[in-house]
């Protein structure tokens, strides 16, 4: 399996950046992908994934009416995409950005099993 993250960067307060994360290599039929970041100092948390299944999506409360999640899912599993569109970024969002997959219908890392490289996202004026 291999994720591949992309889109990090400098941005002012109140920009946008949207990261990307390109999915292959599994052969699961449910499966929940989405995106977690850490910043320096504290614990990785759940920003906000998507299910296969039924689209059901979850962001943390902190991102919720400014970050928007969407995925493109191929037949069979061959590439998927899955992005995070952000706006009216904050400096408290600045975070290394993970892209992770795991079979469970939720959002939590522990029950993640695939992890992508992280991306750097800064957020200063």
């Amino acid at each position: 399996v291999q994720l591949q993250a992309s889109g990090g960067g400098l941005v002012q307060p109140g920009g946008s950046l949207r990261l990307s994360c390109a999915a292959s290599g599994f052969t699961l039929d449910y499966y929940v992908i989405g995106w977690f970041r850490q910043a320096p100092g504290k614990e990785r948390e759940g920003v906000s994934c998507i299910s296969s299944s039924d689209s059901r999506i979850y962001y943390a409360e902190s991102v919720k009416g400014r970050f928007t999640i969407s995925s493109t899912i191929s037949r069979d599993n061959a590439e998927n995409t899955v992005y995070l569109q952000m706006n009216s970024l904050r400096p408290e969002d600045t975070a290394v950005y993970y892209c992770a997959l795991g079979p469970v219908r939720t959002c939590v890392d522990v029950a993640m099993d695939y992890w992508g490289k992280g991306t750097l996202v800064t957020v200063s004026s």
